[in-house]
């Protein structure tokens, strides 16, 4: 029989650095991603032409239910006893200001194969059950995940296409031939590949709504120095 793997939320930075152990593993979990796109309005067409402009970030979202009824004396894998309550203000904490960090600290959801770096964007906490005294005893959280990334991370490991496929861009008027060698190539001075690819004998003439197939990089072109 395969062990039982248990998710854990963890911080590795600022001062609430530790494991956080949850509960009861959730039963299902929602990962999103979304793009942002620039509509462009061209007279006499039926809808706007649509420039992409970025990629937002990963979210995962997913219920964690919360029940101290049922919590063992001595949990190893959940770490020590600890109430509902507890348990709900050590996750709620992780979305204040960390006093280290000077921001709310950047988390791993780590469950077998899923490992997510990410903030906790929000959380929203229903209780459902309670001791005569009004403690709560079982609570539902909806935790909303937003993935995390330094700058470099993202230079290093940039969500690009693949650069041995050729791609078609449309031109809209706020691009140039420079602007979108920049965005594909990361390098404004490989214009002359596009215009080579597209026939462009005069850049400065290229009309806002052109169709331009951006060639891949061949294997000899070594990235440009910046400095």
């Amino acid at each position: 029989m395969a062990k039982l793997e248990k998710a854990v939320i963890e911080v590795t930075e600022g001062s609430k650095r530790g494991q956080y152990p949850v509960l009861f593993n959730p039963t299902e979990y929602t990962r999103e991603r979304s793009n942002a796109f620039k509509a462009t309005a061209v007279p006499g067409l039926d809808s706007p032409l649509l420039q992409f402009v970025n990629g937002e970030a990963d979210q995962l979202t997913m219920e964690l239910f919360l029940d101290d009824y049922t919590d063992p004396d001595k949990p190893p894998a959940r770490g020590p006893k600890k109430s509902v309550p507890e348990r709900v203000r050590e996750i709620a904490a992780l979305l204040e200001i960390d006093r280290d960090l000077h921001a709310p600290p950047p988390v791993h959801f780590l469950w077998g194969p899923l490992h997510f770096r990410a903030v906790i964007e929000k959380l929203s906490q229903k209780f459902t059950l309670f001791r005569p005294d009004g403690t709560a005893a079982r609570a539902t959280l909806n935790v909303a995940f937003k993935e995390y990334r330094t700058l470099s991370q993202q230079l290093r490991e940039p969500r690009r296409e693949s650069a041995d496929k050729s791609k078609r861009r449309i031109l809209d008027a706020a691009l140039d031939l420079w602007l979108l060698a920049y965005r594909e190539y990361d390098d404004p001075a490989r214009w002359r590949k596009i215009a080579e690819a597209n026939d462009i004998d005069d850049p400065w003439r290229v009309a806002a709504g052109t169709a331009l197939i951006v060639p891949p990089l061949d294997p000899s072109d070594a990235p440009r120095s910046r400095f």
